[in-house]
């Protein structure tokens, strides 16, 4: 009779407090979802990972996100950036590593902070101590208000690019730029020692960054004596021939390029290099 009443008891108790498998497990999304961006820099990269949280109807700077204040800079943990090679920011070398992100917004002024400690959550334990280093910024007024928190990569060139934070109708932006041009000048003095020498890579190399012109146009014309015709090749070399002065040449290869794009139905470089026979006629 005890054995019973005891049963219907711990029956009870189950009714009453519900029963849960103890695997169960429920797949809700993310109150601010995440975003991983790996974006190319010279001859390295950078890795970005934060969260990206949204308005919601809410006023973020002087409201949610108060001003003067050190901020996580998006939700949850603080955004990361990795960087394989060293990159220099508002005139500060940084070495290769991860670092955290946070930031202190102002109306007039951000102060935007690299942190050697990139595992925070939140700005709850921040300490300033463990700053790389911290800059200021003015923030630019955006016409239209970004709903979703976002980090974005603009105007990258060859060796900088432009890392922008944006919400609300604020947007701050600051360059990073490398320095590898002594590496690459390097790679390609030692790849020219090879039997597969890159001339077509180098030409462009030296068009790109203003380098000795001559030598690209040498390199360039090396590259043109492939048994098979590219339209590519003919472009660059008619860009490399207008840059060295060399305009009625310049329109002499880009005629060629855009006979060897038609007959390989190649619209793209049709209309490149018809654009340099329209440069070279100015």
């Amino acid at each position: 009779m005890k054995k019973k009443l005891l049963n219907t008891v711990m029956i009870a108790l189950v009714i009453a407090v519900g029963w849960q498998p103890a695997a169960a497990q429920v797949k809700l999304p993310p109150a601010s979802s995440s975003q991983t961006i790996t974006q190319g820099l010279g001859i390295s990269t950078v890795t970005l990972k934060y969260s990206r949280p949204n308005m919601n109807g809410r006023k973020i700077f002087g409201g949610l996100e108060p001003y003067d204040q050190v901020w996580r800079t998006g939700a949850n943990g603080i955004p990361t950036l990795t960087f394989d090679d060293a990159v220099t920011i508002a005139g500060t070398r940084v070495e290769a590593g991860t670092y955290g992100l946070l930031t202190i917004p102002g109306k007039n002024k951000w102060t935007v902070i690299f942190s050697k400690n990139s595992e925070q959550w939140g700005a709850y334990s921040y300490k300033q101590e463990e700053d790389l280093f911290r800059f200021d910024v003015k923030p630019e007024r955006l016409g239209k208000a970004v709903e979703t928190f976002t980090i974005s990569f603009s105007d990258v060139q060859p060796q900088r690019a432009r890392l922008n934070i944006a919400w609300e109708k604020t947007q701050i932006s600051f360059d990073l730029v490398v320095d590898q041009d002594a590496e690459i000048m390097a790679s390609i003095d030692e790849a020219m020692k090879g039997e597969r020498k890159p001339y077509f890579q180098a030409a462009q190399y030296y068009y790109k960054n203003d380098k000795d012109i001559q030598k690209a146009l040498e390199w360039v014309n090396e590259a043109d004596k492939s048994p098979n015709p590219a339209p590519y090749i003919k472009y660059w070399k008619a860009l490399i021939q207008l840059k060295a002065g060399d305009k009625q040449g310049a329109i002499a290869t880009a005629t060629q390029g855009v006979e060897i794009a038609r007959e390989q139905n190649n619209d793209e470089y049709v209309k490149l290099n018809n654009q340099v026979i329209v440069q070279a006629k100015k």
